[in-house]
């Protein structure tokens, strides 16, 4: 079945918290009652794919700095990210959003060299209504990406802008509460390696 390997993924992840634990478990059944979960023609919502996109290991800014792109059609910042459109391969959506988004060829999952990627975090938000969709729900998987920080950006039209954000500057950008979450497990990740 081509939603095992997210189910697996899914399985194998640990929720930070109780809000966060509670859209993994709608994930969960999302994903297991919805075989069309993946395609964006399912109106009531569908699988998408993020990057939390963090300054490598190697350099100096050690993880302490993201990327945030301003996003064209809904004029917030938000990390890069989007549709499966059929791909059950999460976390290559993920890879291929940062790549599209941000122009940078050097990105690389965290995490020890040939593991599968593991999820970082897990949100469902309500997309509202457009013109031509209406509202529905993205169960967003969410990727831990490093890149060099002087790695120049190549801009998409998709984007109004693109840059690297100090994790403690990002309020600044949104108080988005996703984002929060991931400067937390961020910030404690940069802790602990």
């Amino acid at each position: 079945m081509h939603r095992e390997p997210l189910l697996s993924l899914l399985h194998q992840y640990n929720p930070i918290d109780s809000n966060e634990r509670a859209m993994w478990l709608d994930t969960i059944a999302f994903v297991e009652q919805q075989p069309s979960c993946f395609e964006r023609s399912l109106a009531m919502g569908h699988i998408t794919g993020s990057a939390w996109i963090v300054s490598s290991n190697a350099t100096p800014a050690n993880r302490q700095q993201t990327v945030l792109i301003h996003h064209r059609k809904l004029d917030r910042w938000f990390q890069p990210g989007g549709h499966a459109d059929g791909n059950p391969d999460v976390a290559a959506v993920a890879m291929q959003e940062a790549q599209e988004e941000t122009g940078l060829s050097g990105l690389r999952f965290a995490g020890n060299p040939g593991e599968p990627p593991a999820i970082f975090d897990v949100d469902v938000h309500l997309i509202p209504a457009r013109p031509d969709e209406p509202a529905h729900f993205h169960y967003d998987i969410r990727f831990l990406i490093e890149a060099d920080p002087n790695e120049p950006f190549v801009e998409s039209g998709e984007t109004k802008a693109i840059q690297w954000v100090r994790l403690e500057d990002i309020p600044t950008f949104t108080e988005e509460t996703s984002i929060q979450r991931m400067i937390e497990k961020s910030v404690f990740l940069a802790k602990t390696n």
